[in-house]
């Protein structure tokens, strides 16, 4: 069995691959697959499970993406007919919410789509929505689309694994339909929306968020502040409704039920035994506290892991724990085969493999220690996962995790459930259980918050690559494994490249030009040998998002730097300045230059001027502009020259026609390059004949967002370097672009991210040579 399981997550992990789905047609083959899995002999049943595994996901994924947003009706107005879906996030002038579209109408012709897409109502006071109500929505659709950078969260994959089908945002000519009723698969929903905003009465402030996130699974009032606390402590698993806290409920609840059923006599014994009853009653308080959370994934895969346990104990048959959490890893995979595709998943099956093993040591150890080592061991083997997908690792987490597990899951937990239900039924003493719980979860966020602030509380880096990766995980795997067995001395090794690995980096002389996929918006990355330089961080989107926190610091760290040695504001626009703040914050940031001093707060900053030069590792760096005569706006911005074995790279701003006539008079001679990032993202206030003349690149970079409001880069512009005989890349079709400066045979394009990390759930682009 657990070899089949393996194998069957292997075919699933193999479709994973593909930039493009295989032809439906391939699933006659499950008619093979499934009894060779079956009845064949080792090992040619594990092909069989393989296959079907690889087949099963297939048809998985096609039965999402064929729901997908037409291409010819994004940015079109469509009318929307369906329900609200999900708890809707209320924000500042905008809710966000997940809406089931049962058919949409376009030019009079009504077309059915049974699809989720992801809705933003904006405005100064949004409709209050509740969970299932019918409405006629005006949207404008996009699909799905996300940054695509290396060591970037991969938004399209989010997307498409929660079924979500296209975003977009809600226009004018809205209103609600009447309806007779809540539809049944939407009524458990509204009972969550109702519940938790009677509870958010009771208890105010975070306490009173992570209390509802414990009792209905509703996380949407958690503040990012609160939510880094939590990262960094690896305690984030402990506040929300999650695998733990269902196992947790059903064990006490199994416990209370086999010594209390055993009081009702013989008879009652004869009809039900006492295991079975417990086992039963387990399964329904974990399926009530499920459904509380809204059966969410990370509550589904626990329901199944504890309902095949239970499935054993009716049998009065238990499994071995191993064959138990393969049956779990098999179940979930058959509900859900791309679950692979979240965090959750890895994280939660190889946590509870790790706890199996720790307590499957032959020596007795005191509770304690047995205690301390699952906590380590915890820790250590989660971390190559962790990296991988969060680029950081707790330090602090075993201690952490020490003090919090029991005070949540004996305390916190109970009470948080017990205040729920006396709230509803007994509002005054529900209000004494409550004040208890708010202190208890504000000490506990308290000294967690604490452990935050230490100096070295969490460690961050770059994923240094698959290869490292793999190494720290067999390095991790030796290190854990028992004594005496040959090789394990070898851990420490196999654990250097990551720990002191630097990633690739360009050879002295060279010089690797990123221009980063930050949508409307312009950051680029510089690396010689030894240095990096970051011109622009991009946007900030929201108080909460910003390309500085999504994009630029997960690229520095991906490419193995710990610190920027020279960072360029080249103007004081949003899209440029915005994720100044989230970089500052995350790393040491050595010469900050812009052209805006006084929107740069702090130490270490200095004006951006014409002629201010210096070397790296043998590759020359200079600004062109601003120059001594002063403008402002977007033609002040710095214009920095990047110069590799002769090889030239021109990073321009916003510059507009007058800043490129300075240019012109001033700078003449240095202007020629063989890559421009296009000045003002394409616009046509820039890029005038006489500039694209003097500078006549090889290649014209575009920063630009999909499907932008400006519809950058304009075709005028676009036909007038054409008419230069430049190839032209724009980063929302390509993705980050990576170009190679000072090598011999000349300029070089390393790669166009989007292209070369194509998935088959990624949306199809058009490319530009």
């Amino acid at each position: 069995m657990r070899s089949g399981t393996i194998a069957f997550l292997a075919g699933i992990l193999c479709l994973q691959l593909f930039s493009a789905l295989p032809a439906i047609g391939w699933l006659f083959l499950l008619v093979a697959s499934i009894p060779a899995a079956l009845w064949l002999p080792f090992p040619w049943r594990l092909i069989g499970w393989l296959v079907s595994g690889f087949l099963w996901c297939l048809w998985s994924a096609h039965t999402i993406l064929g729901v997908s947003l037409p291409p010819e009706l994004e940015g079109e107005d469509l009318i929307l007919v369906g329900h609200v879906a999900g708890l809707p996030e209320a924000q500042d002038r905008r809710t966000r919410f997940l809406f089931d579209v049962e058919h949409y109408i376009v030019e009079g012709q009504r077309h059915a789509w049974p699809a989720r897409v992801r809705l933003n109502w904006y405005g100064q006071q949004p409709p209050d929505l509740q969970a299932g109500e019918a409405w006629r929505l005006q949207a404008r659709l996009k699909r799905p689309w996300g940054f695509r950078n290396p060591g970037s969260f991969d938004y399209e994959r989010w997307l498409f694994a929660q079924r979500i089908r296209a975003t977009g945002y809600v226009r004018y000519d809205n209103r609600p339909l009447t309806a007779a009723s809540v539809p049944w698969r939407y009524r458990l929903d509204r009972w969550r929306q109702h519940l938790s905003e009677a509870l958010q009465q009771q208890l105010p402030g975070q306490a009173g968020e992570l209390f509802r996130a414990l009792s209905v699974g509703d996380r949407r009032g958690i503040n990012q502040s609160t939510w880094e606390v939590l990262r960094v402590t690896g305690t984030a698993h402990l506040l929300a409704i999650s695998g733990m806290h269902i196992g947790l409920l059903a064990a006490l609840v199994f416990w209370l039920t086999r010594h209390l059923w055993r009081l009702g006599g013989e008879r009652l014994l004869l009809w039900l035994p006492a295991p079975r009853a417990a086992a039963l009653l387990a399964t329904l308080a974990a399926l009530v506290y499920a459904a509380m959370a809204g059966f969410a994934i990370p509550t589904q895969r626990a329901l199944v892991m504890l309902a095949v346990v239970m499935l054993a104990l009716w049998r009065m048959r238990p499994l071995a724990p191993g064959r138990t959490l393969a049956w779990a890893a098999l179940l979930v995979l058959l509900l859900d085969p791309l679950a692979v595709l979240s965090a959750g998943f890895w994280l939660s099956f190889v946590a509870v493999a790790l706890i199996l093993y720790a307590l499957g040591g032959t020596r007795p150890l005191s509770r304690i220690r047995q205690w301390l080592r699952i906590q380590g061991w915890i820790t250590l083997g989660l971390a190559p996962l962790l990296i991988a997908w969060f680029q950081q690792v707790s330090l602090v987490a075993p201690l952490a995790n020490l003090l919090a597990i029991p005070l949540v899951s004996l305390l916190i937990v109970p009470l948080a459930l017990l205040g729920t239900l006396a709230a509803l039924t007994f509002p005054e003493a529900g209000s004494v259980l409550l004040t208890g719980l708010g202190w208890l979860l504000e000490g506990l966020l308290e000294v967690l918050g604490s452990m935050a602030a230490w100096p070295f509380s969490h460690w961050q880096t770059g994923t240094g690559g698959a290869g490292a990766l793999l190494l720290l995980g067999v390095g991790l795997l030796l290190l854990l494994a028992p004594r005496g067995l040959p090789g394990r001395y070898l851990a420490p090794v196999l654990c250097l490249p990551l720990l002191f690995g630097s990633g690739p980096r360009p050879p002295p002389g060279e010089a690797w030009l990123t221009l980063l996929d930050v949508g409307q918006g312009l950051a680029a990355a510089v690396q010689t040998r030894s240095r990096l330089l970051i011109f622009d961080t991009g946007p900030r989107y929201s108080a909460s998002f910003d390309t500085g926190a999504a994009v630029v610091v997960p690229y520095v760290r991906h490419s193995g730097y710990t610190r920027i040695n020279h960072l360029v504001i080249s103007h004081g626009d949003n899209d440029h300045i915005g994720g100044l703040a989230s970089v500052r914050e995350a790393l040491p940031v050595g010469t900050l230059s812009t052209s805006v001093p006084e929107q740069v707060p702090g130490a270490g900053r200095r004006r951006c001027q014409a002629g201010q030069q210096w070397q790296w590792d043998g590759v020359n760096f200079e600004f062109l502009a601003p120059g001594p005569a002063r403008s402002g706006g977007n033609d002040a911005s710095c214009v920095l020259r990047v110069e590799a074995g002769g090889q030239v790279a021109l990073l321009s701003g916003d510059i507009e026609k007058a800043g490129e006539r300075a240019l012109l008079e001033q700078q003449r001679a240095n202007l020629a390059a063989d890559i421009l990032v296009a000045p003002h993202h394409g616009s046509l206030t820039s890029s005038t004949p006489a500039f694209v003349a003097a500078v006549n690149p090889d290649y014209v970079l575009y920063p630009v967002g999909y499907r932008n409001r400006y519809r950058f880069p304009r075709p005028a512009v676009v036909a007038r370097y054409s008419d230069s005989g430049a190839r032209q890349f724009r980063v929302d079709e390509q993705g980050a672009l990576q170009f190679v400066l000072g090598e011999p045979g000349g300029v070089r394009k390393r790669f166009s991210y989007r292209v070369a990390k194509r998935r088959y759930w990624h949306s199809r682009v058009v490319r530009i040579d």
